[in-house]
């Protein structure tokens, strides 16, 4: 099951889609990281059909389903992936070898694939906690499939890891609000809008900038509390993989600060680090991974949102 043009396909989609993981995925052990890698081009690969993409930009023509039916496809292929069907596209045969070797609860798979199915519902977010139910749908969750891909079964690091994804996604809803707004899609807290004075219809309007770089601070120091819980569960997982993770987990930090720090000019363009940066920051996760497994971490805060158990 050992197909090397599966990892080529994988090692391509990471490239073009996650430049931001692409950095840390390389500190993974070889094994770890094939897993990993073909987890994400599934994760990608739903992604891009929901929105009938290619790795997040090019739009696929033409269109032959509605968003529907494309949902319909994806969760039908899962459901063959789990019965051992033979797999043709690279994705779904790269999901299903990890999904196998790793023991991956087809509850996990289906619970990313509601995640798209909230955006084909076009589904309402009304409060913070509506937010990060979506966050946990699409990022949340697959921070439980990576996690355990580095081996990990207990509770308590699985919510760390959980917990990643969930900053992870609010750091990513900050960074994209405006794009979102151009396809049609907001994941802000009705209720945080309307505090503002905005609404769904106007919020990301160039005049209203100033009051977006306000919602956008709060998502990022929301954020927070769920990165420093991350940071706890790095003691959880192997050395090369508390590392790959905890480099993630800086670099996507960063760029919430980066948003929180050019306030209305925040969206003028994509908001990324720079190499320099990058490895600035992986130096700094090495010293973070050797030291989780020197101290004692407290509890995990029993305010965070809880993941379905």
């Amino acid at each position: 099951m050992n197909n090397p043009s599966l990892l080529n396909h994988a090692v391509e989609t990471m490239a073009v889609g996650s430049k931001s993981f692409a950095t840390a995925s390389k500190l993974f052990d070889a094994k770890t990281r094939r897993s990993v890698l073909m987890l994400y081009a599934w994760c990608r690969h739903c992604d891009d059909v929901i929105d009938d993409q290619t790795l997040g930009f090019q739009a696929r023509q033409p269109a032959l389903q509605t968003p529907e039916q494309r949902l319909m496809q994806l969760e039908m292929k899962t459901r063959q992936a789990y019965a051992g069907s033979q797999m043709h596209e690279p994705a779904f045969a790269a999901f299903q070898e990890v999904a196998m070797a790793h023991d991956i609860a087809p509850a996990y798979a289906f619970d990313h694939l509601e995640g798209f199915a909230m955006d084909v519902r076009e589904a309402q977010y009304s409060q913070l906690d509506d937010t990060l139910r979506y966050c946990y749908h699409v990022a949340g969750v697959v921070g439980l499939m990576m996690a355990q891909i580095m081996g990990v079964r207990d509770k308590a690091t699985l919510d760390r890891a959980c917990d990643l994804g969930l900053a992870f996604q609010l750091t990513n809803i900050a960074r994209d609000i405006v794009d979102d707004a151009h396809a049609g899609r907001c994941y802000l807290p009705a209720s945080w809008l309307e505090h503002e004075g905005l609404n769904k219809e106007n919020y990301a309007a160039p005049e209203n900038r100033q009051a977006l770089s306000r919602i956008a601070r709060r998502l990022v120091q929301e954020a927070e509390p769920y990165y420093l819980s991350a940071t706890a569960g790095l003691a959880g997982l192997p050395l090369r993989s508390a590392w790959a993770i905890a480099t993630a987990k800086q670099v996507y930090r960063k760029i919430g600060v980066k948003v929180e720090q050019a306030g209305q000019q925040a969206w003028d363009q994509r908001q990324s680090t720079t190499t320099p940066e990058k490895l600035t920051l992986l130096l700094a996760a090495s010293g973070q991974a050797l030291t989780s497994r020197m101290r004692a971490h407290p509890p995990r805060p029993a305010h965070l949102w809880q993941r379905p158990l």
